[in-house]
């Protein structure tokens, strides 16, 4: 038997030449800009051209590689370094959005070169919108025509559905905000896109991404208020993107004294201190008697985990409300207020199926407790109330309602 140590085979390695074609492409825009900006001159200044010749170029430049270069070139006309100076090492195109003629209709049309491109070659839709965020950064390093034609272009995008609203975030910018420029830029990017558009269109665009309560940030801290928002977008003719703002900044202050109430109640604190809060923050945000009764309606209803069984929810219903009878009761110095509690009371017991056969219980509960007035809930048996459970709750209130027409004809004849 052969003993010797058996040689371990070695694995040999051959080197094989990389073939140039095989090598990584080195990262160099200068060619790049040269072909788009031979290609831009030959088409001069006929933009159905233009978006024919970039059309046909991304089947052979790598725009996905260079995409930042081609939109710096098709917006400024070169390369663009920090700030928003042009490449000086580089010949600018003689055709760019900056050189065009300051009107909408010629930045409707160019609007259009970058939507056939963008539709064409699809990946480019995410370099477009970081495009036109890192332009708005750099606001300040462009000329005053330039911005105007750059808000324009903007606005037509968005209302286009070539960038999200996101976009706007750069107008954010401390520095921006604090020399006026976001303002001023957003003024004229609003009215090309409303000007597309229409504002509800924009409000949803906006609320999409969480934008339509940033508006305020336009302005520095100091100026950061409704009424200044307001007073500058309706004088630069914006009076709906004013009461939009407006209307924002109530619905969230809505949102976070409801968030309070609700605190509050799961809390436990005492109703005088639930009542003087309401109050205060009545009078600070300037909002009606009647918005004020709905929220206190909903924080209290939901302050609670209900019972399922219909025959149970009635009595814990009652109980509950009793308890918080002295806090509706401040908010229901005005009838409307009346009648705006009893059609949320109405919804409430139509949309939480267990409570059907508690709302004349709720409402005399509440009449006997004077949050509610003999006027109030005639008025909504005869003509105020809800379609939602219509029959079910007119027939539930028909023997007190007659019972209350009885005591008023009576009290007339002791009167007379």
């Amino acid at each position: 038997m052969n003993n010797q140590k058996q040689q371990k085979p070695t694995l040999t390695g051959q080197r094989f030449k990389t073939r140039k074609r095989d090598e990584k492409e080195r990262f160099d825009p200068t060619q790049f800009q040269e072909c788009i900006v031979q290609g831009l001159n030959q088409s001069g200044t006929d933009l159905e051209a233009v978006a024919k010749f970039l059309d046909s170029s991304g089947a052979k430049l790598n725009y996905r590689r260079y995409a930042e270069t081609l939109f710096d070139i098709l917006v400024a006309g070169g390369m663009l370094a920090p700030g928003g100076t042009l490449s000086e090492d580089m010949t600018p195109t003689k055709f760019c959005l900056f050189t065009a003629k300051e009107d909408l209709e010629t930045m409707q049309a160019h609007a259009q070169v970058f939507n056939k491109l963008t539709r064409r070659y699809k990946y480019l839709e995410k370099s477009l919108e970081e495009e036109i965020k890192k332009l708005l950064l750099f606001l300040k390093g462009f000329t005053e025509s330039e911005r105007n034609k750059l808000a324009m272009l903007t606005g037509i995008l968005l209302a286009n559905g070539n960038v999200s609203a996101s976009v706007l975030s750069s107008l954010f910018n401390e520095n921006l905000v604090k020399e006026g420029v976001s303002a001023s830029f957003a003024v004229k990017l609003f009215r090309a896109w409303i000007n597309e558009k229409d504002l509800n269109s924009v409000a949803g665009s906006m609320r999409k991404v969480g934008m339509d309560n940033r508006l305020l940030e336009l302005f520095p801290a100091n100026k950061r208020s409704c009424e200044h928002f307001g007073k500058y977008f309706t004088d630069a003719g914006l009076k709906e993107l004013s009461e939009f703002v407006r209307n924002q900044q109530t619905i969230g202050a809505r949102k976070e004294i409801q968030k309070e109430l609700q605190e509050k109640m799961s809390h436990a604190e005492p109703i005088k201190d639930i009542t003087a809060y309401a109050q205060e923050e009545m009078r600070r945000t300037n909002i009606s008697e009647q918005a004020m009764i709905s929220m206190l309606w909903s924080s209290v209803m939901s302050s609670v985990e209900w019972n399922k069984k219909e025959e149970l929810v009635t009595e814990q219903a009652i109980k509950h409300l009793k308890q918080y009878s002295h806090l509706l009761k401040a908010f229901t110095c005005q009838g409307l207020s009346q009648l705006t509690l009893l059609l949320k009371i109405q919804e409430y017991c139509y949309d939480n199926i267990h409570f059907m056969k508690t709302f004349q219980k709720i409402v005399v509960l509440f009449y006997k407790l004077d949050v509610l007035s003999e006027d109030a809930i005639l008025k909504w048996y005869n003509q105020a109330h809800l379609a939602k459970g219509k029959s079910v709750f007119l027939e539930q209130m028909k023997k007190f309602v007659d019972w209350l027409k009885h005591a008023e004809e009576e009290s007339e004849d002791e009167a007379d």
